[in-house]
């Protein structure tokens, strides 16, 4: 699975512009009918839309006493699964090979999910934290960073395909005292269902 685990993560917009395109799309080739292939074509991105999921969260954290670590159960909040997806994907050209023009326009650091990859909160996920002073009510979450995309892909013969991208660059945990809102989505929705009501994380949610 890939992934990270952080306190918080963030989230963009990202603006779509024309990038080079590695694979064909397939056209008419003539008057023989037969298909040729369309190469060096470009994606046109637009609508990009990166969003998180809370995944996975833990029963309510509270420490009566400063301590020094703490392993803690993160439960799947439901029994969806998150499968990358790819529509109107041009003639000729691989679903993968659209979500890695996709992950080449995002310059993402790790390659997005493909296509027979599959995402899915697992009932043994952990999350162990050790600063020696943990004291209070804390909260942890699993989450999955998903990525929506339109785009339209030009041949050089000026053959067009348009579609959606559905996928994932990664997935996390974090950990926070409810006395400090989380600045990501998942991190605010597992504050407002774990945390005390009064509480800092709990009202900022």
């Amino acid at each position: 699975m890939r992934g990270t685990v952080g306190r918080v993560c963030g989230a963009g917009l990202v603006v779509g512009v024309l990038v080079a395109g590695l694979t064909a799309c397939t056209g008419d080739a003539g008057g023989d009918g037969k298909a040729e292939a369309c190469t060096n074509g470009t994606y046109a991105w637009s609508g990009v839309r990166r969003t998180q999921k809370l995944t996975a969260m833990s029963d309510p954290l509270l420490f009566e006493k400063v301590t020094a670590s703490y392993s803690a159960e993160l439960k799947p909040v439901d029994d969806r699964v998150y499968r990358p997806s790819v529509t109107g994907a041009p003639r000729g050209v691989r679903a993968a090979a659209v979500i890695t023009a996709l992950g080449r326009h995002l310059k993402v650091e790790e390659p997005l999910a493909g296509p027979s990859e599959r995402e899915v909160a697992q009932e043994d996920h952990f999350f162990e934290i050790a600063t020696g002073d943990l004291k209070g009510a804390y909260y942890a979450w699993g989450y999955v960073r998903l990525v929506e995309a339109d785009f339209t892909y030009t041949c050089a013969g000026g053959e067009r395909a348009t579609g959606r991208v559905r996928t994932w660059e990664g997935t996390g945990s974090g950990f926070l005292p409810c006395s400090e809102s989380s600045d990501d989505t998942a991190g605010r929705l597992a504050a407002r269902r774990t945390c005390p009501a009064g509480s800092a994380a709990a009202q900022g949610a």
